[in-house]
């Protein structure tokens, strides 16, 4: 998933999912100039937070 994709399903800017990949709090990799996330990493991240 792109940066977009995961601002749109989690309704936040896309900056703020830029801060969540380099704080490490989401796992993202890199491929050429785009950032990539994993559905699961995602799904991952979200249950994190609805525990807390």
């Amino acid at each position: 998933m792109t940066i977009d994709q995961v601002a749109g399903i989690c309704r936040v800017s896309e900056k703020t999912v830029r801060r969540w990949i380099a704080a490490g709090e989401l796992p993202a990799a890199k491929l050429g100039n785009q950032w990539r996330i994993r559905p699961r990493d995602l799904e991952d991240f979200v249950r994190d937070r609805l525990v807390r």
